[in-house]
């Protein structure tokens, strides 16, 4: 368990009572970076990895969900096809990630997020488990009980639910 050897001594708990996982969209499932079209259509990149990585956390009694402030069309795309839950247009995070944990009779405490910028701040700083992508805005870096060694896109998200995987030892 090298990877966690310079993080928060409590992670492994922390992921151990994890029974819901958000995750933010631009800049955790994506590079943060959007190509535009002349006629106004944007497209993303993500990572092909992330859905298996998904479907281990699942097998290790974790629901994911992605919970976005984005509205854009692509977001809910990549949702369905990861067979993912998304809340997306979210205005407020931490009230949609409240929402979400009491449908499922969970307490914050039950809940991680993983996010990376300032709209993210104020889950990050609610949640039992708090994560950020290695190219986390300065300003939630702090927040964090792991930070990931690969940046949003390229592979943040597979590392996370391989963690999980990891220190659940399933």
């Amino acid at each position: 368990m090298s990877v966690l050897a310079s993080f928060d001594p409590s992670l492994p708990a922390r992921i151990r009572r994890t029974r819901l996982l958000g995750f933010d969209f631009d800049g955790v499932f994506t590079d943060n970076a959007v190509y535009v079209f002349e006629d106004g259509r944007e497209a993303v990149r993500c990572y092909r990895g992330d859905g298996l990585g998904l479907r281990r956390l699942e097998q290790v009694g974790v629901l994911p969900v992605i919970v976005s402030s984005e509205t854009n069309p692509v977001v809910l795309a990549r949702s369905r096809k990861l067979q993912v839950r998304c809340v997306h247009g979210c205005t407020d995070k931490l009230a949609a990630v409240q929402e979400l944990a009491a449908e499922q009779g969970l307490t914050l405490d039950q809940v991680g997020f993983v996010g990376n910028d300032i709209n993210d701040a104020a889950v990050l700083a609610r949640v039992g488990l708090a994560i950020v992508v290695q190219d986390a805005h300065p300003d939630v870096l702090s927040l964090a009980h792991y930070r990931t060694q690969r940046p949003g896109g390229y592979g943040a998200v597979r590392e996370v639910c391989d963690l999980f995987v990891l220190i659940t030892g399933n």
